[in-house]
């Protein structure tokens, strides 16, 4: 079997940032003293909100890109997916918080929504 090695990097890469976005939310739930929840505090439900919406999309892309590279795609198309979903969810996370009608956040939103459909459509397309 074909291990996917391009999909190593992303994924690690990835890794790291989820670790990130939940060390911001951690952080400042321990110096607020906010043990469950959000306890109320909307800086709090934003940082959670930053963090699950990274772990909402980026594992099924993952998977995608995993799915595709073992079955051969050209190394070119599993990168361009990986840095596809590392802009849109860095642009994302800058602009969480700022309002829903910030154009980064958009523009976030809309990089791992294409890359998550490209790779569906490839795996269709491939199954064919």
């Amino acid at each position: 079997m074909l291990v996917p090695h391009i999909t190593l990097l992303y994924a690690g890469i990835l890794g790291i940032m989820a670790i990130a976005l939940g060390a911001t939310a951690g952080i400042y739930r321990a110096k607020n003293g906010i043990a469950i929840g959000d306890g109320g505090d909307p800086e709090l439900l934003l940082r959670m909100r930053r963090h699950a919406n990274f772990v909402e999309n980026v594992p099924l892309a993952l998977i995608l890109f995993s799915l595709l590279e073992m079955s051969g795609v050209a190394a070119w198309v599993s990168h361009s997916l990986g840095i596809g979903l590392i802009a849109g969810r860095s642009l994302h996370w800058a602009a969480f918080g700022k309002g829903v009608t910030h154009p980064l956040r958009g523009l976030g939103a809309g990089l791992t929504s294409l890359t998550i459909a490209v790779s569906s459509v490839w795996c269709i397309a491939n199954y064919f």
